[in-house]
């Protein structure tokens, strides 16, 4: 009676059993992270979206953003109705109203030939006609095949319609907000599906057989992203916390035995034959295995646990909404974007880049209350294949586009790049900054040119320069910001900071003296994941020996065969 009470044996039966269930899943999991240092789930860039559109023509619009969502009911028809439309200037509470409901962002483009209105609120896209004020119907299937064959260049071949989706498949399961959606195939050496969505019109997705087969082995494997089970989020974000914790489990129990059964003086004999372990065949080259790369497994696994926010572990406040408006000045100003201004603001833009280039698209950003319009000079086609197949090569560096704001009420004032030129004031950031937390002292206030350890990005994607704000309450929080955007782009605090690097810098070894340090960061990564395969493999044979040897005892005698007793020195 008394054995059944050995902490021995309760450490090595939990750790062998554990190591059985969970031992093929380890397995994947090392090899599909590997994978997915070069290889992603396929995308779409934002910037190869622009190259495809159609160029912006406001000559057929006949109403502003206000009388289209009026006329689509997203703001207050009470509100609305007191606006005067010939004065957008004038600020009054109807108006401040009629801008507070229901639009949260605004952008215009085209579809096919004709200019819309995209109305954004929370996930949710309402599409309106700039010509006639109306909804946009749901796509029909011959005008999204003549999207999709945009995002073919070159391609004159067939472009079968391949199925009406109203439920995601193993690729767009992030894009449940854009459903239903034409799914086309095209007969090229690729073999590339191209998703429309019957809702906004767009282009959401393109991938090719190799960014499938990569995404197969890599992201799909690795967050175990199955379409029966990722279609179901609370049952996959269970299945992924449980698995993890008891991978935990595994991972200590089997490195507190390893160290209980080394023997630095070989104090055992294996067929006569001093050992430093007690086992043989593939067990004896786990136990050294799981002594080399214990710790690192053990840390990847509590950082992969980590990942899904698990009970609220590391939980903190993102950036708040009083934080937001201190930049914003409040609600968008639906009422003072005029037609004819919106107009002149894009004429403004597009002779204004460099170079000369297209314009595809505005959208709206506010600033201290007043709204300006934003474009991007569209790459052309030939610029666009920098920014295709984003699923692959995730941590290579791509140009940023060349951007323009103008005001909305005052576009005849020129255009700028930033939040922070003389026309706003030298310390305007700064002061809004002080505004967002304003009962908290400022710390210290500094422009980075570089990443630091908190606010980084391998492919120089995130923008710089930014202002770090760092204040004095009991949370020490920090603020970013942008002065290419005027807004706050990241904030961080101490149980942030925490979890950043028992989450990102366990779990991808980003720590600012390797992360950038390629291809060393390479090498040592990869390194150490071959070693946690190794560990993980060699469990399996004599997993696969148990099971049937035990399944033979279920056989012969009804009970399971005998489990041994843990080996003793």
């Amino acid at each position: 009676m008394m054995h059944w009470l050995d902490w021995r044996r309760w450490l090595v039966y939990t750790h062998r059993w554990l190591g059985i269930v969970g031992g093929v899943l380890f397995v994947a999991w090392f090899f599909s992270g590997v994978v997915m240092m070069y290889a992603r789930m396929p995308g779409m860039a934002n910037e190869e979206r622009l190259a495809r559109a159609t160029a912006l023509d406001l000559a057929t619009a006949t109403v502003s953003p206000l009388e289209a969502a009026r006329a689509a009911l997203l703001i207050d028809d009470d509100a609305a109705s007191q606006i005067d439309l010939t004065r957008p200037g004038t600020e009054t509470t109807a108006q401040k109203r009629a801008a507070e409901i229901s639009v949260e962002r605004v952008r215009v483009g085209m579809l096919g030939n004709r200019p819309v209105y995209r109305f954004g609120a929370g996930r949710n896209e309402t599409m309106v006609f700039a010509d006639t004020a109306t909804l946009v119907e749901p796509i029909e299937r011959a005008e999204a095949e003549a999207i999709a064959r945009r995002f073919a260049p070159g391609y004159t071949g067939l472009v079968r319609y391949d199925g009406y989706l109203t439920e995601p498949d193993q690729w767009t399961l992030q894009a449940r907000g854009l459903m239903p959606m034409h799914r086309f195939a095209l007969d090229d050496a690729d073999d590339t599906r191209v998703y429309v969505s019957a809702q906004s019109g767009d282009v959401v997705l393109r991938t090719t057989w190799r960014e499938r087969l990569w995404g197969y082995l890599g992201p799909v494997t690795h967050w175990v992203y199955f379409t029966p089970l990722r279609r179901n989020g609370s049952l996959w974000s269970e299945f992924i916390i449980w698995s993890s914790l008891i991978g935990c489990v595994m991972c200590v129990t089997g490195l507190v035995w390893g160290l209980w059964r080394y023997s630095p003086r070989s104090r055992f004999r294996l067929k006569r034959v001093p050992s430093q372990s007690p086992y043989s065949g593939m067990l004896k080259w786990h136990h050294y295995a799981g002594l080399l790369f214990g710790v690192i497994t053990t840390t990847w696994t509590y950082s992969g646990l980590l990942s899904m926010g698990p009970f609220n572990w590391f939980s903190s406040p993102g950036i708040t909404a009083t934080q937001r408006d201190a930049f914003t000045g409040g609600p968008l100003r639906l009422d003072l974007l005029t037609l004819d201004r919106l107009r002149s603001a894009a004429v403004q833009i597009e002779t204004s880049f460099e170079g000369g280039g297209s314009l595809k698209e505005l959208e709206v950003t506010q600033f201290r209350g007043q709204p300006y319009w934003l474009g991007y000079r569209a790459p052309s086609t030939e610029e666009a294949v920098q920014w295709m197949h984003a699923g692959l090569l995730p941590r290579a560096q791509r140009p940023r586009l060349e951007h323009r704001y103008v005001s909305a009420v005052e576009p005849e004032a020129g255009t700028f790049a930033r939040f922070d030129e003389p026309r706003f004031g030298e310390d305007t950031l700064l002061e809004l900054a002080r505004a967002a937390m304003p009962d908290v002292a400022v710390d210290n206030a500094s422009w980075l040119n570089e990443y630091d350890a908190h606010y980084y990005d391998l492919r120089g994607a995130r923008p710089l320069p930014v202002l770090r704000v760092q204040y004095a309450d009991a949370n020490r929080t920090w603020l970013y910001v942008d002065p290419a955007r005027g807004a706050i782009v990241q904030r961080t605090d101490d149980t942030r900071r925490l979890r950043r690097w028992l989450y990102q810098g366990l779990h991808s070894l980003d720590f600012p003296a390797l992360y950038y340090q390629r291809p060393l960061w390479d090498i040592v990564v990869i390194g150490l994941s071959i070693g946690g395969l190794a560990l993980s493999a060699t469990t399996l044979l004599p997993a696969w020996r148990r099971l049937r040897r035990n399944a033979r005892g279920i056989v012969r005698t009804g009970a399971p065969g005998r489990i041994s007793e843990p080996v003793k020195s």
